[in-house]
């Protein structure tokens, strides 16, 4: 599996489409986006195409899956808040990506309560571009969803705030970007 970061939204979207893959593509103008698209999917010649900041080999965990219910082609009605993760320059790869799968993400379930969808991309290999150690795709029904109920309290974000402290380096990590999803192959 791979996953390609870039900066342009239509073509990911077509690339996507053409092999039934996954493409996020960012919402709106945000200030300084480190990437505003992304594909995932097998097709790594395609992803190429569109890799114009980063190609990467990667697998990826659903920690909480939303099945589609919307028609194949159509975006997603909600919003997935994309976060870029490098891990902390004291740790290595492994003991990053461990920590964010075993212990953060149990933790994200309990304390975004409007989180519908939760996804993992793990990053195996830098083929070119920035280095990441991981994405996180958190999904929201709507954009209200996202403002009102990442967090349910002040409490979820301190302890949400804390663990990622411990694993992820938060200076230097990208800033989240907003997207919309545009799934084409299975649910």
């Amino acid at each position: 599996m791979f996953a390609a970061l870039g900066s342009r939204g239509p073509e990911a979207i077509e690339v996507a489409r053409s092999f039934r893959g996954t493409a996020f593509v960012a919402k709106d103008q945000q200030r300084d986006p480190a990437f505003s698209a992304m594909v995932i999917g097998e097709d790594r010649a395609a992803l190429e195409a569109v890799a114009d900041i980063g190609l990467y080999r990667v697998h990826v965990r659903p920690m909480r899956h939303q099945r589609r219910s919307w028609p194949e082609g159509d975006p997603s009605p909600g919003v997935t808040a994309v976060f870029g993760m490098l891990r902390r320059p004291d740790l290595p790869h492994e003991a990053a990506d461990a920590h964010w799968r075993d212990t953060h993400a149990p933790l994200a379930l309990r304390h975004h309560p409007g989180m519908w969808h939760y996804h993992q991309v793990s990053i195996d290999e830098v083929l070119a571009g920035r280095r990441y150690d991981g994405v996180a795709l958190c999904a929201f029904a709507s954009e209200q969803e996202l403002a009102e109920r990442f967090f349910g309290g002040a409490e979820d974000q301190e302890v949400i705030r804390a663990d990622v402290a411990t694993f992820a380096d938060m200076a230097n990590s990208p800033r989240r970007v907003r997207m919309t999803e545009w799934r084409f192959g299975e649910g």
